[in-house]
């Protein structure tokens, strides 16, 4: 298991890669073949294999916003098929709507045969759906997936197609805004942009200075027509950190922050008598606000189901707050509107906190589609139920309510440290409405793992081994096995195996409840490898049978003023044993201690007859150290990774020479 915090543990890495590999070969293009040495006839070249499955020639995009917020966008694309893969990609055309606010009309569809012949789809191969990530809850059959079936399509013909998407009456409207990026890839060989914009209200507009642009002001209204065109190779064609056009008319995230909790708060409704009686079930022997938050976030994150669905799918709208209880679902915001409620029924407030989809988010245009995620800021007073209210010394404790089985407080390390836009209270006002998710979690990050082994004389090893964990990858191993069947946890567990260096085979597998926040989670499986070891090699050596503790690299020489971040503070404690076939006996090797004032690393390995033990320790006590102190945790780094190649000798007893008669 990864021991070093910020970083994503090996088995999701090698679960990633595993998932990545298999689409990589599916995509993959065959390598041109070499030319065959000239024969008796001269040899035919072969033609060069296009660089892409399909190769778009055209796409172009024209834009119209009207001053109620409405809008009309209206795509088309010719695409050239050159390979089977290609023909996968384009048999189904998808595109993601919502019905409350928009229309998908597909008035084009035709295909141009490389043989000669054409074709036009008909309207029957044209279907309208849920999205799957909807499909079995009723209240958010809005958001849903227009497709076109496109049969008969071969290597070598021509695609297009037009689309066009209306929006009215956007929840957010009359504000508005949007993104685009050219692309750089190299599929679309030419692509044109164009934005019809009205100049009331005046929207704010950023462009990416390398994009080339044309401006024409239309006489017979008050509106602005912009247009741009990209040919991949004439511009400067590195990948922008920003959309290449981004437009919006709210000034300020401030104004935007104020406009997305009206949406939220419209309908935080509770049910007098009924629902109601839940907060009252669920907070009545509890003492103080603490325990009361606690009971209502545990109710909402683990009962209340999490639906899919990226941030303002719905627009921003919610569903009424005893609709949300009953149907037992619910999206990130609707999570939200719930909570507020239910704690708002115990005298506090609790703010959204809207984390963005790049870690800074103020110094770019304020909009919507730059928000990804939903967290939950509940002020906490100080003292026993009901208390007196205290604006100054109530602290303030981020959720997040859509992870299910986060404990109380725990914010996934991919959000922590990142802007969020979130209204304050009391005398925590946040400039701009813009703030830092805290980077510390609500307790000290542990990872213990135990190991029990054993050794056959035919070279067979069985192991059982036993995670508790606390921390980030504590929340990354209860998702995972929450959202996985029972009969796929097996599996799961053979790749964190894998991850830490075992190569058995997962025989079996159990975890303890993901639900029991309170509590660390834990993580137990059994291996069995045959062949750990060959008896006919001499001298045999082993390492010691531990997880490699996940460490990050050299840093390089950083800015004098720099800080090397080491992450919240993390304890790991690996031991284990490991039994050795009777009549043989292991040499250890020397242990290793390595102490900072900023970390401290200790191994042990001993061996008493046939049970060889081993024990390594990581303590990480410091989130940073000083820049100028690399050198230093560079030679740290290299200690801890050569004590990591020591190896076990297994040696056989000798018998004992029998003594010379008298």
């Amino acid at each position: 298991m990864s021991a070093f915090r910020e970083r994503i543990p090996k088995w999701a890495v090698l679960f990633s890669l595993s998932i990545l590999f298999s689409a990589a070969n599916a995509f993959a293009q065959p390598a041109p073949e070499k030319p065959k040495e000239e024969t008796a006839a001269a040899p035919q070249e072969k033609p060069a294999e296009p660089p892409n499955a399909a190769q778009i020639d055209l796409l172009e995009t024209k834009y119209r916003v009207e001053t109620n917020g409405d809008s009309r966008k209206e795509v088309h694309a010719l695409v050239k098929i050159n390979s089977e893969l290609g023909v996968r990609q384009f048999a189904r055309l998808n595109f993601d709507y919502n019905r409350g606010f928009q229309s998908v009309e597909i008035p084009l569809v035709h295909v141009t045969h490389a043989s000669g012949g054409t074709a036009d789809i008909l309207p029957s191969a044209i279907t309208d759906a849920p999205n799957p990530a909807v499909e079995q809850f009723p209240a958010y059959h809005d958001v849903r997936v227009r497709s076109v079936r496109i049969l008969g399509l071969q290597p070598g013909d021509t695609l297009e197609y037009r689309v066009i998407t209306l929006a009215s009456h956007h929840p957010l409207a009359p504000d508005f805004w949007l993104d685009h990026s050219f692309d750089r890839s190299g599929v679309v060989s030419h692509e044109m942009f164009t934005l019809n914009l009205p100049d009331f209200p005046p929207p704010q507009v950023h462009v990416n200075a390398s994009v080339p642009l044309t401006t024409d002001h239309l006489t017979e209204s008050a509106r602005t027509v912009y247009t741009w065109e990209w040919k991949p190779g004439s511009q400067n064609s590195d990948q922008n950190p920003d959309s290449d056009i981004a437009v919006t008319t709210f000034r300020s995230w401030r104004a935007l922050l104020e406009r997305l909790g009206q949406q939220l708060g419209q309908k935080a409704n509770l049910d007098e008598d009924t629902d109601r009686k839940v907060v009252i079930d669920l907070t009545a022997r509890l003492n103080t606000y603490e325990q009361k938050v606690r009971a209502v976030y545990n109710f909402v994150a683990q009962k209340i189901s999490t639906i899919d669905l990226p941030l303002g799918s719905t627009g921003f709208r919610t569903r009424p707050a005893n609709e949300i209880l009953a149907s037992g679902y619910a999206t990130a915001e609707d999570k939200f509107v719930l909570f507020n409620r239910m704690v708002s029924a115990v005298g506090l407030a609790p703010r959204p906190a809207f984390t963005g989809t790049v870690p800074k988010i103020s110094d770019r245009l304020p909009r919507p589609s730059l928000l990804s995620d939903l967290l939950t800021v509940a002020p906490i007073l100080p003292g026993p139920y009901p208390g007196r209210g205290c604006s100054d010394c109530e602290h303030n404790t981020w959720l997040d309510l859509t992870a299910e089985v986060a404990p109380f407080g725990v914010i996934p390390a991919s959000l922590r440290g990142r802007e969020a836009l979130v209204e304050g209270f009391g005398l925590w006002q946040p400039e701009n409405g813009i703030t830092g998710v805290p980077r510390d979690l609500p307790f000290r990050s542990t990872q213990n793992v135990l190991i029990r082994g054993e050794l056959t004389a035919d070279g067979t090893l069985t192991a059982r081994v036993r995670y508790t964990l606390r921390g980030d990858n504590e929340l990354l191993l209860r998702v995972a096995f929450h959202r996985s069947p029972a009969e796929k946890q097996k599996e799961l567990a053979q790749y964190l195996a894998l991850s830490d260096g075992f190569r058995g085979k997962v025989t079996s597998a159990k975890t303890s409840d993901p639900y029991e926040t309170d509590k660390p989670f834990e993580v137990e499986y059994e291996l069995t490898q045959e062949k750990f070891v060959d008896w006919s090699k001499k001298p045999v050596r082993i390492p010691a049978l531990l997880p490699l503790p996940g460490l990050p690299e050299a840093p390089r020489k950083p800015a004098p003023d720099a800080k090397i971040e080491l992450g919240p503070p993390l304890q790991v404690d690996l031991r284990g044993t490991l039994r050795l076939p009777p009549g043989m006996t292991a040499q250890a090797p020397p242990g290793t201690s390595v102490k900072r004032d900023y970390a401290s690393f200790t191994a042990e390995y001993s061996a008493k007859q046939n049970v060889i033990h081993f024990s390594r320790n990581l303590n990480f006590v410091s989130r940073e150290i000083s820049g100028a102190r690399f050198v230093d945790f560079g030679a740290f780094l290299h200690a801890v990774q050569l004590d990591q190649s020591q190896l076990f000798i297994l040696e056989k007893l000798e018998s004992p020479t029998p003594a010379k008669p008298k």
